[in-house]
C-alpha cells in the first residue's frame, strides 16, 4: 500500500516546517502528499435569503483564492521535484475536516504544524494539532 501524507497548511511558519517535513519523508519514501487548507467557518449563524446568497458567493471567491494563492504555488513546487501532490480546500472546523480528509483519501499520516497558541483561547478550546493528537484515525505528527 502506498503512503498518502495528509498535511494540514495553513501557510504559517510551522505550517512550512511540517510541509518541508513531508516533503523530505515523501521523498525518500514515494509517498503521496495531499496539501489542505481549511476555511474555519461556524454554520451556527442565522442568515437571511440574500445573506445566505451572498455567502455562498464570498466562499466561493475566498476557495478559489486559497487554491491560486496559498497552495497552487507549494503543488508546483512540489510537483517539480518529483512529488505526487494534490490539493484540496473545505470549509468547517479544522480538525473535524482533516480527519474527514483522512479517512476520505486514505491517509497513513497526518502532518501538522505546532501553532504554539497560547492562553485563554487554546486553554478554552484547545488547539487543533491537540485537537487531532487525540482524535485522529491515523497517526498524527505535530512539528515544532
Amino acid at each position: 500500500m502506498a503512503e498518502i501524507y495528509l498535511i494540514a497548511y495553513d501557510g504559517s511558519d510551522t505550517a512550512e516546517r511540517a510541509l518541508n517535513y513531508a516533503a523530505a519523508r515523501a521523498k525518500a519514501s514515494g509517498a503521496a502528499l495531499i496539501l489542505a487548507h481549511v476555511l474555519e467557518w461556524s454554520p451556527y449563524s442565522f442568515l437571511s435569503a440574500e445573506e445566505v446568497a451572498e455567502r455562498h458567493k464570498r466562499r466561493k471567491e475566498e476557495v478559489g483564492r486559497a487554491e491560486t494563492v496559498i497552495l497552487d504555488p507549494i503543488r508546483k513546487k512540489l510537483s517539480a521535484q518529483g512529488l505526487s501532490v494534490s490539493t484540496e480546500v473545505r470549509y468547517g472546523h479544522i480538525a473535524e475536516v482533516i480527519c474527514e480528509l483522512a479517512t476520505e483519501y486514505k491517509a497513513t499520516q497526518i502532518i501538522v504544524g505546532r501553532t504554539g497558541e497560547k492562553g485563554l483561547q487554546a486553554r478554552l478550546f484547545g488547539s487543533v494539532p491537540a485537537t487531532l493528537a487525540q482524535v485522529a484515525p491515523v497517526p498524527c505528527t505535530i512539528i515544532p
